[in-house]
């Protein structure tokens, strides 16, 4: 395990950062070098006074295995959670209220986070699933705009 900074919940208190025993994170930048990090050493962890810093594991286990009538239901009800992002966002658009408008952004953005984490539950979007092998080899074979972050894709080939 070593630790990582959610830069969206930092305060940027900093004392986190300062108590390191071996020096991994970088005080001017808040990032932590998972190379010095400590395996559970917690202490930045502990310190942190916007709970931004967790622990996360190296190597993730293998996602269980669902039956082909769970993968089913959970497509169906993230289909479900897209269609009510999508219809939220119709609201968004025509809310009559900055408070209107604020609470179905609120709703869509909710309905996306679900429908993620239940086609993630379902084996879609998990770095380490065949699906996200699948489509990276997919899109690396694929015709793609001189932009195209080719070496990018490989690495990620590599780590998968």
């Amino acid at each position: 395990m070593h630790a990582v900074r959610n830069i969206r919940l930092c305060t940027k208190d900093c004392l986190c950062l300062y108590v390191c025993p071996t020096g991994a994170t970088d005080t001017e930048t808040g990032q932590i070098d998972p190379k010095k990090c400590l395996s559970g050493c917690r202490v930045c962890v502990d310190a942190c006074p916007s709970h931004a810093i967790s622990l996360v594991p190296e190597i993730y286990p293998p996602q269980q295995e669902k039956t082909s009538a769970v993968v089913s239901a959970m497509r169906a009800l993230s289909a479900s959670k897209a269609e009510q992002e999508r219809l939220f966002a119709a609201l968004e658009q025509a809310a009559p209220s900055p408070e209107a408008k604020q609470f179905a952004r609120a709703m869509r953005l909710s309905n996306r986070l679900m429908a993620e984490d239940l086609l993630r539950e379902a084996g879609y979007l998990l770095p380490q699933s065949k699906h996200a092998r699948e489509l990276l080899a997919r899109e690396l074979n694929a015709p793609q705009d001189a932009d195209f972050p080719k070496d990018a894709v490989k690495r990620l080939l590599e780590l998968l």
